[in-house]
C-alpha cells in the first residue's frame, strides 16, 4: 500500500467522513448572549401604509391646512433669522466662549417664543411631563430616540440647549444660521478625530459651572423625505407629542471609571420609559448599508451592530468592510443576500459533506439554514481566525505532504480531501490551482493561502476533532493498531515517518 493509500485509509475511518453518516460531533461553540441578533433587525427603515380613507382625509385637509401652515412656518423662520444673525455676529464658527451679555438676553427669549410658535403653527400639541433640571444640576441633556425631523420640539421645550449636530447642517442657508445661534457642538463624520474632539468639547462645557447652555445629545435612514414628512404632518388637524423629563442620573464610582456602563444604564432607562427595544446600531451601520446596496446586496444585509461587534471582536471599519466584499462574492448569487449551504460549498470549492455541514452549523448561529453577514463576521473572528494559527497551518501541511518531501502534489492533496470529506470522486483541481503556482505547493504558498482563507483552517480542525472523538471511542486494541497507521501521516511523529520512508 503506497503512502497516499495509507493516508486515505486513516482518514476514511473517521466517523462523519461519509456523506450519509452524521458521525460524532465535536462540542458546539456556546452562543454568547452578547452576540445574539438584535431585537430590531433594521431600525433605520420606517414603513408606513396609509389606508384609502386616510389618504382621502389628507387630501381634503391638505387643501386648506397645507398652504396656510407652509406660509406661517416660512414667516416665522424669516422673523427668527435677524435674531439669529444678531446672536452670531462677529462670532467664530467654532466658539471658545459662551454667548452672553445683552445679545443673549434679547435674542434667546425671542428665539424660544418663535420656536414654540412655529411648532404650534405646524399643528403640534405638546404635553410636558416631569421637571427640567438646571444646567448646573445636569449640564448634559440627552434626548431619545433621534428618529425624526421634528426632534427640535424637545429642544424648544427644554429652552434651546446647545445641540450636537453634524457640521453640514451649519452650512445650510437660513437654518444653518439658526442652528449656530444655539451654540452647537459640530461633528464631522469624515474626520477620524471628530468623535474624540466632540467628547472633549462636551466635557469642557459640562464642567464650566453652568456658563454654557445644556448640551443635548441625540432620524431614520430610509423613510419619508423631509418634504414628504412636512406635507403629511401639515395635512393633519393636529399631532400630539409628549416630552418627558426624567430624573437626573448621577454616575456611580464604577461608572465614572467606565463611562460606557453609565451610558448603557441611561440608555436602558430611557428605552424602558419609552417601551422600545435597545440595539447597538450606529452611523457605521448606515455606511455598511450603503456599501451592501452598491454590492447588489439587500441594504439591510450590511447591518451588524458595528459598535458592539467591533469592540468585542476587536475589528475596525476597514476590516469589516473588507469582510463585506468577501461576503458579497459568496452571497450575490443567492436570493435574499444570505449564504446557504450550496453557496458556502461552492465558495470553498468543496462538496457538501458532514464536515462542511458541521462548519456551516457553527456559522449559522440562529439555526435558520443560512448565514447572514453578521454571522459571517462573527464566525470568521470567533471560529476561523483563532484556528488559523502557525501551528495549525504546519500540522495541516504535514498531513497533506504524505511523502514528506516538503511539497504537496495534486495527488496528495486530492487523496486526503477525498478521504476526510468522504467523497471518493471529489474534483479538487480548481482549488489546488488556486493554491499552487506550479505543479506542487510549497509551505509558503500553503501558508499564504491559509492566511487569506481562514475558513479552511476551521474545516481542518473540525476534521481533527472528529478524528480525535473517534479514537477515544474505539477499544484500546483498535486504538493501538490505528495509532501505528496514523504515525505515517501524523505530523507529531514526523521523524518516525521519515525513518519509515527510508526503510521502505
Amino acid at each position: 500500500m503506497n503512502r497516499c493509500a495509507e493516508a486515505a485509509a486513516v482518514a476514511a475511518t473517521v466517523p462523519g467522513a461519509g456523506v450519509g453518516d452524521a458521525g460524532l460531533r465535536p462540542p458546539m461553540v456556546p452562543r454568547q448572549a452578547s452576540f445574539f441578533p438584535p431585537p430590531v433587525p433594521n431600525p433605520f427603515v420606517q414603513q408606513t401604509r396609509i389606508s384609502a380613507a386616510r389618504r382621502l382625509q389628507i387630501i381634503l385637509l391638505g387643501i386648506i391646512l397645507l398652504p396656510v401652515r407652509a406660509v406661517l412656518v416660512a414667516l416665522i423662520l424669516l422673523l427668527a433669522w435677524p435674531f439669529a444673525a444678531i446672536t452670531t455676529a462677529c462670532c467664530p464658527e467654532k466658539l471658545t466662549h459662551p454667548i452672553s451679555g445683552w445679545r443673549r438676553k434679547i435674542t434667546h427669549p425671542a428665539l424660544k417664543f418663535l420656536g414654540r410658535a412655529m411648532f404650534f403653527s405646524m399643528g403640534f400639541m405638546v404635553t410636558v411631563k416631569g421637571k427640567m433640571a438646571s444646567p448646573v444640576e445636569a449640564p448634559i441633556f440627552v434626548v431619545a430616540p433621534h428618529s425624526t425631523f421634528f426632534d427640535g420640539i424637545a429642544c424648544v421645550v427644554a429652552g434651546l440647549p446647545s445641540l450636537v449636530s453634524r457640521n453640514e447642517n451649519a452650512q445650510t442657508p437660513l437654518v444653518g444660521r439658526l442652528l449656530r445661534a444655539l451654540q452647537p457642538v459640530l461633528v464631522s463624520r469624515v474626520d477620524p478625530d471628530s468623535r474624540k474632539n466632540t467628547i472633549n468639547e462636551i466635557r469642557r462645557r459640562a464642567t464650566s459651572g453652568g456658563e454654557w447652555p445644556q448640551d443635548t445629545v441625540t432620524w431614520t435612514w430610509q423613510g419619508y423625505t423631509f418634504l414628504q414628512l412636512c406635507v403629511l404632518t401639515f395635512c393633519q388637524l393636529f399631532t400630539r407629542v409628549e416630552v418627558e423629563f426624567m430624573p437626573v442620573q448621577v454616575p456611580s464610582d464604577e461608572e465614572k471609571n467606565d463611562p460606557v456602563l453609565f451610558a448603557s444604564r441611561v440608555r436602558n432607562l430611557m428605552a424602558e420609559a419609552l417601551a422600545i427595544p435597545v440595539t447597538d446600531h450606529t452611523y457605521e451601520d448606515c455606511r455598511l448599508m450603503i456599501s451592501a446596496g452598491q454590492l447588489t446586496l439587500p441594504m439591510e444585509a450590511g447591518l451588524v451592530e458595528f459598535t458592539k461587534i467591533s469592540r468585542k471582536l476587536k475589528l475596525d471599519w476597514d476590516g469589516i468592510r473588507k469582510h463585506l466584499d468577501e461576503y458579497a462574492s459568496i452571497a450575490s448569487s443567492s436570493k435574499g443576500g444570505r449564504i446557504g449551504i450550496e453557496e458556502f460549498a461552492e465558495y470553498l470549492k468543496l462538496p457538501v459533506s458532514d464536515v462542511l455541514r458541521q462548519l456551516f452549523a457553527l456559522f449559522d448561529r440562529n439555526n435558520d439554514g443560512s448565514i447572514d453577514f453578521r454571522e459571517y463576521v462573527i464566525g470568521l473572528a470567533v471560529l476561523c481566525n483563532p484556528a488559523n494559527t502557525e501551528e495549525i497551518i504546519q500540522v495541516a501541511f504535514k498531513l497533506f505532504d504524505v511523502d514528506e518531501d516538503g511539497y504537496i502534489t495534486e495527488e496528495e492533496f486530492c487523496t486526503i480531501l477525498q478521504a476526510s470529506l468522504g467523497v471518493p470522486n471529489l474534483e479538487v483541481s480548481g482549488l489546488f490551482r488556486e493554491i499552487a503556482q506550479g505543479d506542487s505547493v510549497s509551505y509558503e504558498e500553503f501558508k499564504s493561502f491559509a492566511l487569506k482563507h481562514p475558513e479552511y483552517a476551521k474545516i481542518f480542525t473540525t476534521y481533527l476533532d472528529l478524528q480525535t472523538s473517534h479514537v477515544f471511542s474505539l477499544p484500546d486494541e483498535v486504538q493501538t493498531a490505528r495509532s501505528v497507521a496514523s504515525n505515517k501521516v501524523s505530523p507529531e511523529n514526523h521523524e518516525e515517518g521519515t525513518s519509515d520512508k527510508k526503510a521502505d
